[in-house]
């Protein structure tokens, strides 16, 4: 195997259920009965024997499972200067269910020193073996730049950035600043976690922005510069993907709709190595958009939902990979669930067994496809 890159022909998303253990100690140290150290070493131990398991598995990636985070995008926005969170009074809008995630926004200029992602990343490193690799995965900028542009946010957003440029500017210069930090620390292996392209593909995308069709193509644009810019300078052996889901929240989600209308921006221009794409039910639409996935770039299918916990019928999962082959190459696409196990602490409505019967199917299905 080649052990530097990501996507592998079975993969995964990177966050896993948390044990029972570390949501008891997390209870703990929030109601001030352990301390930080603690806390810590809770985590420590959980993530150990989650990678042991990932390795186990017969997977060649390795992650953190996300398990030092309340969310799979907000903790990256906090270690940002100009990043501020309150707990929530109405959380965000999924399919039948809010998300009471903490209000993330800005109190002022972006910027970045040492990001606390970037010791956690060394503690994964430290545990890859001759057959994996680490990844860290982390929110696009594009989601960071959606979280201080939409409607709700712009008021405030605007006190310090009149001009979104200018904060696109200085969120591509914080990521790179992160990304150079984590490659010193010997990450490989980077994963952008984009919800934005979700939103952007709704038939309620205009309201949802409080625009027309031109600006809706603006935002896209803007999107887009703010992931290549983090991208641009790049170490050349350091692989960048992206993901890209509808919203994963307690086995709910936040949009739907096909990947047809950012076709021409994600998928034709984003400086990207594969694309993790969610296509687990018709929310997803089909695979035509595929045909402009541009250069040589890869695919990883998202067929196997990781919100419900029945397995998938193997045959039909084969079959919608020969699908998807009419539009990029065989050889160009690889197999992973559609989404992590748990985004959020709150994780999907699944067991841990049924979470690992997932993982089982998905390499299964891969080894007989691929070999």
């Amino acid at each position: 195997m080649n052990k530097a890159n990501t996507p592998f022909r079975y993969d995964y998303v990177g966050s896993f259920l948390r044990p029972a253990g570390l949501k008891q100690a997390r209870a703990d140290f929030q109601n001030g009965k352990i301390g930080a150290d603690e806390l810590k070493a809770a985590e420590d131990q959980a993530i150990r024997e989650l990678v042991a398991k990932q390795q186990s598995a017969g997977y060649h990636v390795i992650t953190d499972g996300e398990f030092r985070r309340a969310t799979w995008h907000l903790d990256f926005m906090w270690g940002f200067h100009g990043v501020g969170h309150s707990r929530t009074e109405k959380g965000l809008p999924f399919h039948g269910e809010n998300a009471m995630l903490d209000d993330t926004y800005l109190t002022g200029e972006v910027g970045v020193d040492s990001h606390p992602f970037v010791e956690h990343f060394r503690f994964v490193k430290a545990l890859e073996d001759e057959n994996t690799v680490a990844k860290l995965t982390i929110p696009a900028p594009a989601q960071f730049l959606e979280q201080m542009v939409m409607p709700f946010a712009m008021e405030n957003t605007s006190k310090y950035y009149p001009n979104i440029e200018k904060l696109v500017e200085d969120l591509a210069a914080g990521y790179r600043k992160v990304i150079d930090d984590v490659y010193a620390a010997g990450c490989r292996n980077l994963q952008f976690d984009d919800c934005s392209w979700g939103m952007l593909v709704d038939p309620r995308a205009c309201l949802i922005f409080d625009t027309d069709e031109k600006g809706l193509e603006a935002i896209k644009e803007q999107m887009l510069a703010a992931n290549n810019l983090a991208i641009e300078g790049k170490p050349e052996d350091l692989v960048i993907n992206t993901h890209v889901c509808r919203g994963n929240f307690h086995s709910t989600y936040a949009s739907s709709g096909a990947y047809d209308s950012v076709a021409k921006t994600l998928l034709a221009r984003e400086n990207v190595t594969a694309y993790y794409l969610e296509f687990d039910d018709a929310r997803s639409g089909g695979f035509e958009p595929l045909a402009a996935v541009s250069g040589e770039k890869k695919v990883v299918l998202g067929l196997v939902t990781t919100k419900r916990p029945e397995l998938e019928d193997k045959a039909t999962v084969i079959a919608r990979i020969h699908d998807a082959a009419k539009y990029i190459p065989l050889d160009r696409l690889c197999l992973s669930p559609q989404c992590g196990f748990a985004s959020c602490e709150i994780g999907n409505k699944l067991t841990e067994a049924q979470q690992w019967a997932k993982l089982a199917l998905v390499k299964e299905i891969a080894e007989e496809v691929w070999g």
